[in-house]
């Protein structure tokens, strides 16, 4: 059996992690172009340091990052090279809309996407298009406070019905908000939010989270009424959590912990607020923004399928543990699993934990899953040619290929395809470096900016370029 056939085999990006061009062609700034290299940029994409513009102290990787902008056509063909049958993007709404609340759009941002649209399909190439991957236009965030303001949602509407009627026949798989949990995480990179001295953090948070998946059923809902051929899915950073013992509380713990994270998909994929999550906000005195109609339009415009990142599981422990040592793993900090290896990041290795979370979602959602992230950021010593040999990385995609065809073929998930995160070396969401790399191709450019930006594809390259070419059945390599 396998993978099934018409699987959409290929890889993921950022606009604000791979395009560059921040100020080219009427692009307007976001929140993404301002979280710096360094120290602060922890707490600033937390929201703890409000930073909403450029300075002299700090440098900027989002403002060139690789350059695609100028580039995209030589990487398109190197992912045709590759085989991929579809290529995750992201669309920089500050591109479109460059303050994000005008009325009049920026037709050279619209024609930068229709190119690279243009250019996927002719290498047969389906286009996979996150509409917002954590980008925020500056001026939402300094005039109306971000996604706080159920403004946004309008102009969220704006943003989305311009797309889905240009790009009518061009794209027919969206995203509405990538890793829409990352606002409970890093508000400010992932929905430009910033808080006031004395303001209720988790207040603001649920507020905003409210109005965006409000968004995002509206955009569900004009994406059919547009070309009933659209697909639209939601997307959640994924992971199982494992309780740390079997000692109840550590039990109880990873559940939690793992509702924490399914509250907002449950919302997309199935239309409600789960109980516990409302019955935990009263216990805080906390109420959401829900105005009259809210809960059926939900409820009426759930999305099509449900995809995810994936890069390593969890562990959970309840207060009535002993203090035992974490991963020290950025974002998603975790307790170390002493039965797991980690990456150069502390990111634990667990291709089963991938199985694992394929089936969870599947349990609770029966809907289609799409795997839209999952990769090995690693260190990668080129030769004098730029040639990477990265048997690590193709170790870790292998192990999860074959993991997820478990899934497939023994444990029946429904899974449309899988998109493997930088497909190309981009800049790292997390730490803002270059040198922590994922790519298939090695792009030289370092932590502070220095290098010539060629492509050079690595080893990995010519593996998953086998792993296509065989629906994901050979999966085989040596070792040099």
């Amino acid at each position: 059996m396998g993978f099934p056939k018409g699987f959409l085999w290929g890889g993921a990006t950022a606009a604000n992690q791979c395009e560059g061009g921040y100020d080219v062609d009427g692009r307007g700034l976001a929140n993404v172009d301002v979280v710096p290299l360094g120290k602060d940029r922890f707490p600033i994409i937390t929201g703890e340091m409000k930073h909403l513009a450029f300075d002299d102290e700090h440098f900027y990787p989002a403002k060139e990052a690789i350059d695609m902008y100028h580039h995209f056509k030589e990487d398109i063909k190197l992912f045709g090279d590759m085989g991929f049958k579809t290529y995750r993007l992201s669309i920089a709404w500050s591109r479109i809309f460059p303050k994000g609340d005008e009325t009049e759009l920026n037709e050279a941002g619209l024609k930068f996407y229709e190119d690279l649209f243009k250019e996927c399909h002719k290498y047969g190439i389906e286009p996979l298009v996150t509409i917002t991957h954590f980008d925020c236009p500056i001026h939402l965030i300094t005039e109306y406070g971000g996604w706080k303001n159920r403004k946004l949602v309008d102009f969220y509407e704006n943003l989305v019905r311009v797309l889905f009627t240009r790009y009518k026949g061009l794209v027919k798989y969206w995203l509405t908000f990538n890793e829409i949990n990352m606002i409970l995480h890093a508000p400010f990179m992932g929905a430009g939010l910033t808080f006031e001295d004395g303001e209720n953090k988790e207040l603001a948070q649920y507020t905003a989270a409210h109005h965006e998946l409000l968004a995002s059923a509206k955009a569900t809902k004009i994406a059919h009424e547009i070309d009933p051929e659209n697909k639209v899915g939601c997307m959640m950073a994924g992971a199982s959590y494992y309780p740390y013992s079997c000692r109840p509380g550590d039990v109880w713990a990873a559940y939690e912990d793992a509702r924490d994270e399914y509250y907002l998909i449950d919302v997309q994929a199935r239309g409600e607020y789960p109980a516990y999550f409302l019955n935990r906000l009263a216990g805080k005195g906390i109420q959401l923004p829900i105005e009259d109609g809210d809960l059926d339009f939900l409820k009426e415009n759930t999305v099509d399928f449900v995809s995810f990142s994936y890069y390593s599981t969890r562990v959970s422990i309840g207060d009535d543990n002993d203090e035992v040592e974490n991963t020290g793993a950025n974002i998603f900090d975790s307790v170390k699993n002493p039965y797991l290896e980690s990456s150069e990041w502390g990111w634990q290795i667990d291709p089963l934990g991938f199985r694992l979370t394929l089936n969870s979602l599947y349990d609770r959602y029966q809907k289609p899953l799409f795997v839209v992230e999952n990769g090995l950021g690693a260190v990668d010593v080129p030769d004098e040619n730029g040639y990477v040999v990265d048997d690590y990385r193709i170790d870790y995609m292998a192990k999860h290929v074959d993991a997820m065809r478990d899934a497939i073929e023994l444990d029946g998930v429904d899974v449309l395809g899988y998109t493997s995160w930088g497909c190309i070396d981009l800049v790292s969401a997390g730490t803002g470096e270059m040198k922590k790399r994922y790519g298939f191709i090695y792009v030289d450019r370092d932590n502070e900016g220095n290098g010539t930006l060629k492509r050079t594809p690595k080893k990995s390259f010519n593996w998953y370029k086998q792993v296509i070419a065989s629906n994901g059945a050979d999966t085989s390599w040596e070792k040099e």
